[in-house]
């Protein structure tokens, strides 16, 4: 019976070319009942009326799902952290890494020490394993390549164990006469000294009995290759600042050479770190003299690259300032990087030395990968800027009366930031880094100035976990924007609408 008018409008079903009626009949039957579930009826486009009131409406609501899309991407994409205060778990043991690059202008590579020290009983001086040095001027421009690869020999006899050699066999030497003297013989020996300096007594009378025997030997007037004098620095002040003379005694071997063109008419000229007993010294000066011909038009042509390598003998600074750049390892308990003239052989004036410097780098832990310099540039603003807060600070002293004998100290407390972010529900290291607090102040001592980095780690550590936003999260989001916007709007044109009906009704009412 439901089919009976199917029936009579498609004819007989047992006729050709109607075998697939059923067929059709029970597609109309399905696609009729899917058509019951439409939540979203369409209503013929004959009977909606648009108004200017509508169009304006959907522009602004367009425009506040695209604003509020927007909004919600970047809150999408934003990193989302939080933070918590844990013991330290550090990875890398019990031991912290220290690099840094530091410039002195008015210390002289020669001297120059890097000590560490801390509150367990560690002292180690002069670390030179992991550290170099090169000669910088005073505007922190480098001046050669690096300075002293090796280690200085260490001075076992400082002098005679006689009594007090009476007599002067070197030349006092000064400001006036000192080029000329140096332009004159092919080796120019000098003895820079203070009269207070205990080395410096310590040494002069075998530096006197050395000169006598080498003037016999090698008479100024007849010979002419060497010539051993002696500055007092107390009185040449000038004239010792002007070779970088920074410890007591400091022996200089000046050469006269084919060099005197490529250096601008500057003489080279080496440090003698030997023995420096009568006849260490006399053997030294032998050797220096051993190449040169007694000819005296020769001596300007003389190449000096045919010279004997002398283990006792080291290129003298050019100039009198001093970049120390490398690492140090420390354990991590509170303790202080030191950096100071030393030497186990010399004496230092205090009022002599200064420690300004400029901190290129002073960082702590381990050197960041370009991978990671990236991601900490992404998570800036998360973890801080204070891994290296030192870097780009200058620390100059000007030398004088007032500034003099000024020790330069720095107090830092390190913390640790470690990144980490949940992904796959496992907790994975993005970064760690130490940061650090910085405090600097300047104390005036009677003792040989110098620069101390004072650190503390702290047995806390910060731990900053970044927490990835889902992505069903963002789509469900975005679908209640599109959806809340739609549906505000339209009731807002809903009561545009029918308030603009009632406004005409009630004037259609007052014209009757």
């Amino acid at each position: 019976q439901r089919y009976s008018g199917l029936w009579e409008v498609g004819g007989d079903l047992s006729a050709p070319g109607r075998s697939d009626t059923p067929a059709r009949c029970h597609a109309m039957i399905s696609s009729s009942k899917l058509k019951s579930v439409d939540f979203y009826r369409k209503i013929p486009r004959d009977l909606t009326e648009a108004s200017l009131s509508g169009a304006g409406l959907s522009i602004f609501a367009a425009l506040a799902m695209v604003f509020l899309f927007g909004m919600e991407l970047s809150s999408y994409l934003a990193v989302n952290t939080t933070t918590s205060v844990i013991v330290d778990r550090s990875s890398d043991g019990e031991f912290l890494r220290i690099d840094f690059n530091l410039s002195f202008p008015a210390l002289s590579c020669e001297f120059a020490s890097v000590d560490v020290s801390d509150v367990l009983g560690t002292n180690r001086l002069n670390i030179t394993k992991t550290v170099r040095k090169f000669s910088i001027d005073r505007n922190l421009v480098p001046t050669g390549s690096e300075f002293h690869a090796g280690p200085i020999p260490t001075v076992n006899k400082h002098g005679d164990d006689v009594e007090e050699y009476h007599g002067d066999g070197s030349v006092a030497l000064s400001s006036r006469n000192f080029d000329s003297y140096s332009h004159l013989y092919p080796v120019l020996v000098v003895n820079f000294y203070a009269p207070w300096c205990y080395w410096s007594n310590r040494l002069k009378p075998s530096w006197e009995k050395a000169a006598q025997i080498i003037r016999e030997r090698y008479d100024p007037e007849m010979d002419g290759r060497i010539l051993l004098g002696k500055v007092d620095c107390t009185e040449e002040v000038e004239l010792c600042k002007r070779h970088h003379i920074q410890g007591y005694p400091s022996i200089r071997i000046f050469h006269k050479g084919s060099d005197m063109k490529e250096n601008q008419g500057h003489h080279d000229h080496d440090s003698y770190y030997g023995e420096r007993d009568t006849e260490s010294l006399v053997a030294a000066m032998e050797t220096y003299v051993a190449n040169i011909p007694k000819e005296a038009h020769v001596l300007a042509l003389e190449d000096k690259s045919n010279r004997t390598v002398d283990p006792a003998k080291r290129p003298a600074p050019m100039t009198g300032g001093c970049r120390i750049e490398g690492f140090v390892r420390v354990k991590k308990v509170p303790g202080s990087v030191v950096i100071s003239a030393r030497s186990g052989s010399h004496s230092f004036d205090p009022s002599q030395i200064n420690v300004s410097h400029y901190v290129t780098t002073f960082s702590f832990g381990k050197r960041l990968s370009s991978k990671m310099f990236n991601e900490l540039k992404r998570l800036f603003p998360y973890v801080g800027g204070h891994h290296d807060r030192l870097a780009g600070q200058s620390y100059i002293v000007k030398h004088g009366d007032v500034n003099a004998n000024v020790t330069i100290e720095h107090y830092l407390q390190i913390v640790k930031t470690e990144l980490v972010t949940l992904r796959y529900a496992k907790e994975l290291k993005v970064l760690e880094e130490y940061e650090y607090t910085a405090h600097s102040s300047l104390v005036h001592s009677f003792y040989v100035p110098v620069v101390k980095f004072h650190f503390e780690p702290s047995p806390m550590q910060v731990l900053v976990t970044e927490l990835p936003k889902s992505f069903s999260h963002f789509i469900t989001n975005v679908c209640a924007i599109i959806g809340g916007v739609f549906t505000v709007a339209g009731i807002l044109d809903s009561i545009l609408h029918n308030t603009l009906r009632l406004v005409k009704k009630v004037e259609l009412g007052k014209d009757i």
